[in-house]
């Protein structure tokens, strides 16, 4: 009888890590850089896994058979008590084992402690399995349980460890993969050694492209942090690239677009930054108004106007004089003076300042609703703290003159011409108010 009978049904399992990696862009977030280990093969199907030359050990005679049957039929039913148990069973008598038989046993006793969590009685019990001597085991076995002892020591965070035995792995094996250098360069990135890390990195995502296949996202991940290290924004960005391309996520479209604003790339930055936009990414306050800025630096002022007043109407923006005085400032940039106006009407409502009722108040005065400028610039001097009041005392004189409040008018901009700055221009003004309240009662007599 083979023993693939007696572990058939026995399944692979696998272990999942991460790590915390800063984001280029954005505080520190949790980045998975293990993404798939396979962990504890059946004996026989790591006996089976390698094709490289192999050996003649000793044979499994039938009486321990059924022992490790035993085994296999408690581990079928995930009882890893009664599994440790009957191994305790063998090991009481393993002086009448080969070391082939000892190597079965023991290479069980790793696959329940490693079913278990118990990490490190596994790790003892799969350096047992290579303690019987390599020539007593499959080399299929002896690469597995190498692997397996550095997986195990990696995800209890014994780096070193699994370093050098990933090392005593990668020597002895003919057939080194894509995932195995990752998983080196995972090890090297936890050691602190950034270079060989994205060397072994590297060589993983190149490997994977060059036989047509798109790198794992965790690979890219780490590949993008390490040369965010080194500042070389155009690496980080052609992986950023890649990572919006096949793993599409609002973190890599932002983070995209702040690599192309590194770059001076503005318009690639206005495109990633609108398709994260669509895509609903963008859902803090800070984001959708850099967006509206964007939209506004790019002689867009509509999009930028839309993209604050959809944010201010879910709640997303709060609506503070700043941001209403940001969206009015997009309306009138898009020449939606009519739409711009109840905006910066909300906002000199909030504002402690006059200045924002000062700017309306001109406003009105150019649409000829001379009556809503004086208004406005009313409530601008009564809230005071206005820092060109000699511009509104214009406004307000330009307006009395506009209703023939002649004046008032004048008074207005009398005090106007107490700054330098509108001296000159009021005293225009003050001609001319004279000159159209005399022909206005010479024309009455």
């Amino acid at each position: 009888m083979k023993l693939t009978t007696m572990t058939k049904g026995l399944s692979k399992f696998v272990l999942r890590t991460s790590v915390a990696l800063p984001l280029v862009m954005a505080p520190a977030v949790s980045v998975t850089v293990l993404d798939a280990v396979g962990v504890s093969a059946p004996f026989a199907q790591a006996e089976a896994q390698s094709d490289q030359k192999t050996r003649k050990v000793p044979a499994m005679r039938e009486n321990v058979f059924k022992k490790l049957g035993k085994v296999q039929e408690a581990a079928d039913a995930q009882n890893w008590n009664a599994a440790l148990g009957a191994l305790r069973d063998m090991e009481a008598g393993k002086d009448k084992y080969n070391a082939y038989e000892v190597a079965q046993m023991y290479y069980f006793y790793g696959f329940v402690y490693y079913s278990m969590e118990r990490y490190r009685d596994a790790i003892n019990a799969y350096k047992k399995v290579l303690a019987q001597g390599v020539q007593n085991i499959p080399v299929g076995v002896e690469l597995n349980t190498l692997k397996t002892i550095a997986q195990l020591y990696f995800v209890s965070e014994d780096y070193q460890n699994a370093l050098n035995y990933l090392n005593k792995w990668f020597a002895a094996s003919d057939k080194v993969g894509a995932d195995d250098y990752a998983l080196r360069g995972q090890v090297f990135y936890q050691m602190g050694n950034e270079a060989k890390a994205l060397q072994d990195i590297n060589r993983a995502v190149s490997m994977y492209e060059k036989e047509g296949k798109v790198p794992k996202e965790n690979w890219l991940s780490l590949q993008r942090f390490l040369y965010f290290e080194k500042n070389d924004y155009k690496k980080v960005t052609s992986i950023l690239e890649k990572l919006v391309k096949h793993y599409p996520k609002a973190d890599y479209y932002k983070q995209l677009a702040g690599m192309y604003g590194e770059l001076k790339r503005e318009k690639d930055q206005l495109h990633m930054m609108e398709a994260a936009y669509i895509a609903g990414a963008l859902q803090k306050e800070k984001e959708l108004l850099n967006m509206a800025y964007l939209f506004m630096g790019h002689e867009m002022p509509y999009k930028g106007a839309k993209v604050i007043k959809k944010g201010i109407d879910e709640k997303k923006i709060e609506r503070t004089s700043k941001n209403l005085e940001t969206l009015a400032q997009a309306y009138q940039m898009a020449q939606e003076l009519q739409k711009s106006i109840p905006e910066l009407e909300g906002a000199a409502k909030l504002s402690d300042k006059g200045d924002l009722y000062s700017r309306l108040a001109g406003i009105y005065l150019d649409l000829d609703k001379n009556e809503k400028a004086i208004t406005m610039g009313k409530r601008a001097l009564a809230k005071g703290d206005i820092k060109r009041p000699d511009q509104l005392y214009i406004v307000l004189g330009m307006a009395n003159a506009n209703l023939k409040q002649y004046d008032e008018a004048l008074e207005q901009f009398k005090k106007a011409t107490k700054d330098d700055r509108s001296k000159k221009f009021a005293e225009q003004w003050m001609d001319f108010v004279e000159k159209e309240k005399k022909r206005e009662e010479q024309l009455a007599i």
